[in-house]
């Protein structure tokens, strides 16, 4: 698979972030069949390499908004998730939303629905 393939396949599974959760960089990495690339999503992200994809829904694994200086404002992922019901709560290393109750519970189907995707589009 290509970089290319991997940035496409990443932002077909943010774009399936539901509103109201979160998704952590390793999950998506994960959906997309290559589950130690958490930070090539973070830098396809940063780049702006997946196109207008939800970014304010994808957190690091201990649910920090760690993506914050992507924004226009500091605080801007955390008003954005805010303002689809999930709270973020300031501790000592910023940001940090509550991964157990708004994470995205992703389903084994859903995986297999990405896989097929993934194989249909030849990526």
């Amino acid at each position: 698979m290509t970089a290319v393939d991997f940035y496409q396949r990443a932002a077909i599974v943010c774009r399936s972030i539901p509103r109201g959760k979160v998704a952590t960089y390793g999950q998506i990495a994960l959906l997309c069949g290559c589950p130690r690339n958490s930070r090539q999503v973070g830098y396809g992200l940063n780049r702006n390499l997946l196109g207008d994809v939800p970014a304010h829904r994808v957190v690091n694994a201990r649910g920090i908004l760690s993506g914050a200086a992507a924004f226009d404002t500091y605080d801007m992922q955390m008003r954005l998730l805010e303002m689809e019901g999930v709270a973020a709560v300031r501790i000592r290393g910023g940001w940090q939303v509550d991964l157990k109750k708004d994470g995205w519970k992703h389903t084994m189907e859903d995986a297999e629905n990405f896989r097929s995707r993934f194989l249909a589009l030849g990526i």
